[in-house]
């Protein structure tokens, strides 16, 4: 509450460029949607980038550390009327952000809101933005919790298409217990796509309690190859690197502290693929359609499918496309010309 109320008053004041990540290109499409979600929202909102997934309508999204509630407003727009999305959020005021990352400069910063708890300033603007979008009815929800007890909150098993999250997991302490609810509220086939902070090696006890790296989202960053033996265990099939980006620190103490580690902003997808549904390698073939990549699909840093073009793909990857939201966008044919030879999504 200290280091991100008081110490951090704008980006120039972060030591690192951890919670300032890249991210792919943002279509007219989102830029549009962002266009229409209320000031305060956008002002409060203390992200970094966007994380949003492709082919999302009518789809049920949960949002992890959803804060003000700037993604689960676009991510309404995304989904359509027919769609739903939750935002749960454990902040309990302006001192807290909301997302995992430190507040950015945003086109509102001139203007002043009152103090209020993050999940009632997303509240507040549900009418708002139904009214905006052009909607009946609001397909938007938002709960005070943790991300770790979605129970508490109400969360149903095998209640939604998609589960995101935005640099904030690095701040949870049980990592495991934050994959295994998110596999429990997953459909089958569902997807859990985020970007969050990870090391190069397990990190020391004094990283792990230096505050300010902990402020920084670097003293929380679980082992990169942690992730895939958590997601393992959990259930969910190997994760999928979508991008990453290196993170540099600006602070000669703090490079000092963390010594020879590493760090890098990562965006990986996950999914729940039905036990069965992996019958071996196959011939996948794009057919387009998807909003905003109607030529090209890409998957993530193995696999871009274009339009039209049979790509040959492994196990794995036949599984998430044939069990998944993704199964009506392509034409999979069993086998494959690779089929000895299988590239893994991982």
């Amino acid at each position: 509450q200290d280091y991100y109320g008081k110490e951090l008053q704008k980006s120039e004041d972060l030591k690192t460029n951890a919670c300032i990540t890249s991210a792919r290109p943002v279509s007219k499409l989102v830029r549009d949607a962002l266009e229409r979600i209320h000031e305060e929202v956008v002002a409060r909102y203390y992200g970094c980038g966007l994380v949003i997934p492709e082919c999302l309508a009518s789809c049920r999204i949960l949002d992890l550390g959803s804060g003000s509630g700037r993604d689960c407003y676009l991510l309404s727009q995304l989904v359509g009327e027919q769609g739903h999305v939750t935002g749960i959020d454990m902040t309990e005021g302006q001192v807290r952000h909301g997302s995992g990352a430190p507040p950015q400069p945003s086109s509102s910063t001139s203007t002043s809101f009152p103090s209020s708890c993050q999940v009632e300033v997303a509240k507040k603007h549900i009418a708002y933005h139904m009214d905006k979008f052009g909607y009946r009815k609001p397909n938007v929800e938002f709960f005070h919790g943790y991300m770790e007890k979605l129970g508490d909150a109400g969360l149903a098993d095998e209640s939604y298409d998609i589960v995101i999250s935005n640099c904030v997991i690095n701040l949870a302490p049980d990592k495991r217990a934050v994959l295994q609810e998110a596999f429990r509220v997953l459909k089958p086939g569902g997807e859990m796509y985020f970007s969050d902070v990870y090391a190069s090696q397990h990190l020391s006890e004094t990283i792990q309690k230096h505050r300010v790296l902990w402020g920084e989202c670097l003293a929380g960053a679980l082992y990169w190859r942690d992730l895939y033996s958590i997601a393992e265990e959990v259930g969910f099939s190997p994760p999928c690197l979508v991008t990453a980006s290196p993170i540099t620190i600006g602070d000669k103490e703090l490079e000092g502290i963390v010594g020879h580690c590493r760090f890098v902003s990562a965006t990986y997808r996950l999914f729940k693929v039905p036990a069965g549904s992996r019958t071996g390698p196959g011939q996948v073939t794009y057919n387009g359609g998807i909003v905003g990549h109607e030529r090209e699909l890409v998957f993530d840093t193995n696999f871009t499918f274009k339009e039209g073009e049979v790509v040959d793909v492994d196990a794995e990857m036949a599984a998430i496309l044939q069990s998944s939201r993704f199964a009506e966008k392509f034409l999979i044919r069993a086998g494959g010309a690779n089929a000895a030879a299988p590239q893994g999504c991982c």
